[in-house]
């Protein structure tokens, strides 16, 4: 049986790369997909969102499957988990798309790195308020 957890993480990292690509890409037009290694090609860049979007939907569905299978999902944890998963996602993107691959920037020119970083620090804060809205319980070591 799946858990509110995984399917509030897939949930999540669906959601955060529709409001990563809907927001970023589309309305305010700072990049696309494949802006850094095309970034004169708006046909390719095109179909690199398109695709991108089509990962996200899977993403959704995928989640939406595993909350139908899950226990009954109580709206805390799933909407904690869908934030961790949201943040998960900025993680991963940033650190692979925009640090490691340069296949874009949040925003190229001026103050890109800013804004990477920014980019970044706003997903470790999805991750920890998502891990609080669900309550997980932190681990202490006792020391002795």
């Amino acid at each position: 049986m799946a858990s509110t957890r995984s399917a509030g993480l897939v949930l999540g990292l669906g959601v955060g790369g529709f409001i990563d690509g809907i927001l970023l890409h589309q309305l305010l037009g700072w990049h696309h997909m494949l802006s850094g290694w095309f970034p004169h090609d708006e046909r390719i860049n095109m179909i690199g969102d398109g695709l991108f979007h089509a990962g996200c939907l899977v993403l959704v569905l995928a989640g939406i499957a595993l909350l139908a299978r899950s226990r009954p999902a109580r709206g805390r944890e799933l909407a904690g988990w869908m934030i961790a998963g949201w943040g998960v996602f900025n993680l991963v993107e940033g650190l692979v798309d925009h640090e490691i691959l340069g296949v874009h920037h949040v925003r190229h020119g001026p103050y890109q790195l800013a804004y990477d970083l920014s980019f970044l620090a706003f997903g470790a804060v999805l991750v920890a308020l998502g891990l609080l809205v669900a309550q997980v319980p932190i681990r202490r070591t006792s020391s002795g």
